[in-house]
């Protein structure tokens, strides 16, 4: 009796002293949850709207951080994003159960969560097609249908409507990052597809993933074969300039996953619980290759339950063998290099392009002139460049911790030439004596598992 009474008066000190909520909640129901979480950690929290969905409901995000809603400089963005697939209902569980944990946490003062959300700013949207859900709620757990949902109330696919920036990376020949949109992009997507590209490109994010249901492996970018299928069991990998670090960023969830990395879930199998999108299938206009293509976010979609819409007593043990990756996935986002571009005045310089010899994808600076970029541990020569600047090169040491941080002060082209000094780059600044880490690896092909039914991503 004692023992209740202690428990009692603590959950009252303590307002995120909650109980985690292992149930399907709908529309309504989940908002009720993220404002509780906005309650119990009013100075960590921000809940905001994106937009609306084709039938009106908002696009919820729910951000947490020591200073919500402000951009601090070397503060890494990390988003998640679940239910785009409306029938895929466990990424959403899950995000509103990790927003419940994350705050309960703090205000625990668990010193990892606390690490956690005072140097990242954490942003968590639950549901991308709020309609699709209903509809698959509407016909229950246990009737439902891989299609059932599965699309918005205007029945598009979501992960299949987003522009498609293969064919214009081609023809931009030079141009390795943040291809460009057609004047047009706008009326070609869907409202909510629309709410999220606008999102995309309202916060410099670093590192994402997409949850989503049907298999249970992590799936890395390209998603779009480069070459037509040999046969009905082969597919040839589709990868970026960045394969091997986006390989070791999905290891990192299917090994701190319960189950996933066993590789043989839902009757599939799958090395290290992991894949190239396209070597699994080929799919265009997906979101995970549109952040790579078009912003200076990496973002790997999750596939993580065999059962689309699992029933609620099957939530408690999903919560727990995701937990853990879940966690690790988002502490990635302070992996790599990062950094200040400044000119002349110790100002910030936006949109400053940040060059990695070797790798052939670029990433930009934000408006403060902070940039992240995701590296493996390594060395490596980093050049910063913007127009009317001196391009300057940095040899640096990344290790396999923290970032490692690397400041560039950028001179005006006018001030090079009027000292006489030839135009070329700064001499390079040597941080470590580590060996020279090589370029990317010759692309891998990857051997297609046989297609069994429709998957999630």
């Amino acid at each position: 009796m004692a023992a209740l009474f202690t428990l009692a008066v603590f959950s009252v000190l303590l307002p995120g002293f909650l109980p985690l909520e292992f149930r399907h909640h709908r529309y309504d129901e989940l908002v009720r949850a993220l404002l509780a979480v906005q309650r119990d950690c009013p100075f960590i929290s921000r809940l905001y709207s994106i937009g609306r969905s084709a039938q009106g409901r908002h696009l919820y995000v729910l951000e947490l951080s020591d200073n919500p809603g402000i951009h601090q400089l070397l503060e890494p963005e990390f988003k998640y994003v679940g239910n785009m697939h409306g029938n895929e209902v466990l990424g959403r569980e899950l995000l509103i159960q990790l927003a419940q944990y994350l705050c309960e946490e703090y205000n625990l003062r668990n010193p990892r969560i606390t690490h956690l959300i005072h140097q990242t700013r954490i942003h968590i949207l639950p549901s991308m097609n709020p309609d699709g859900y209903e509809v698959a709620a509407n016909q229950g757990s246990e009737a439902n249908t891989y299609l059932t949902g599965r699309a918005n109330a205007r029945g598009v696919d979501l992960n299949r409507n987003f522009p498609d920036l293969h064919l214009t990376l081609q023809k931009q020949q030079r141009r390795n990052h943040h291809v460009s949109l057609a004047p047009n992009w706008q009326q070609q997507t869907e409202q909510e597809t629309y709410a999220v590209i606008r999102w995309l490109q309202s916060y410099n994010f670093v590192l994402s993933a997409n949850l989503h249901g049907g298999a249970v492996v992590a799936n890395y970018p390209f998603d779009k074969a480069q070459e037509p299928s040999r046969g009905p069991h082969r597919s040839t990998a589709s990868v970026t300039p960045d394969h091997k670090l986006f390989q070791e960023l999905a290891k990192v969830y299917s090994y701190s996953h319960g189950w996933m990395h066993s590789g043989t879930n839902c009757g599939d199998y799958f090395p290290d619980g992991i894949t190239n999108g396209a070597s699994w299938y080929s799919l265009s206009r997906g979101m995970q290759d549109f952040n790579y293509l078009h912003t200076n976010c990496f973002e790997i979609t999750l596939e993580l339950s065999c059962k689309k819409f699992p029933p609620e007593s099957e939530l408690q043990r999903e919560w727990y063998g995701n937990r853990e990756a879940l966690l690790a996935f988002m502490e990635e986002v302070h992996k790599g290099i990062k950094g200040m571009v400044l000119d002349e005045n110790n100002n910030g310089i936006y949109k400053a392009v940040i060059s990695v010899s070797g790798i052939n994808h670029d990433v930009t600076s934000g408006i403060g002139g902070d940039f992240f970029r995701l590296l493996l541990p390594g060395k490596y020569v980093v050049t910063a460049s913007a127009p009317g600047y001196q391009d300057q090169a940095i040899l640096v040491n990344v290790g396999a911790n923290e970032p490692a941080r690397v400041d560039f002060h950028l001179v005006p082209k006018a001030v090079v030439s009027s000292t006489g000094l030839p135009n070329t780059s700064l001499p390079l600044i040597t941080t470590s004596r580590a060996p020279l880490h090589g370029a990317e690896s010759p692309r891998p092909k990857e051997r297609r598992r046989p297609r069994h039914r429709l998957r999630g991503h």
